[in-house]
């Protein structure tokens, strides 16, 4: 029975370090990447839901459903060991090994669009002398119209009953 039980405590702080190693997987993916505040709201709740269901599986299925204090005590103690022995060394390597290949990723991809990059210059300066024109015929058009309403403004002609056109 003793033993058993010592058994059980024994998952359970096994259990704590698996939790602790989850935590810190969270805690990785907030110091590697800028989250907003939903999306840390949504990873406490997939901790939440991760962990809860972790323990409540092995309760069932270590010891048979029965909730014993022990075994929370152990989840307590394997945290705790874990946060306390290895957690500042793996969060640190793995943030370490993030940053790392995400530059290796944007320098790769700054690489790879360089031959796009001047394809838009060479497409730019083929279609500069058009754009050119059609800003021009842009001012010209815009001119027209202006210069059109103020004339329509100033000689603004109504026509009487008899339908002779006087001028206002």
């Amino acid at each position: 029975m003793i033993t058993n039980q010592a058994y059980i405590f024994m998952i359970f702080v096994v259990i704590g370090i698996i939790i602790g190693i989850i935590f810190d997987f969270f805690r990785i993916l907030r110091k590697s990447f800028k989250t907003k505040d939903l999306i840390t709201y949504i990873e406490d709740i997939i901790f939440c839901i991760l962990t809860g269901s972790i323990t409540l599986y092995s309760i069932f299925k270590f010891n048979s459903g029965e909730i014993r204090i022990y075994m929370f005590f152990g989840i307590f103690l394997g945290c705790t060991i874990y946060m306390l022995s290895i957690s500042k060394y793996i969060i640190k390597a793995n943030v370490t090994l993030i940053k790392k290949i995400s530059n290796i990723i944007i320098k790769t991809a700054n690489i790879i669009s360089i031959p796009f990059k001047h394809i838009k210059k060479l497409i730019k300066k083929t279609f500069k002398p058009i754009s050119f024109i059609i800003i021009n015929l842009r001012k010209t058009m815009s001119n027209i119209t202006i210069k059109s309403n103020n004339l329509l403004k100033n000689n603004k002609n109504i026509k009487n009953k008899e339908g002779i056109y006087k001028k206002m």
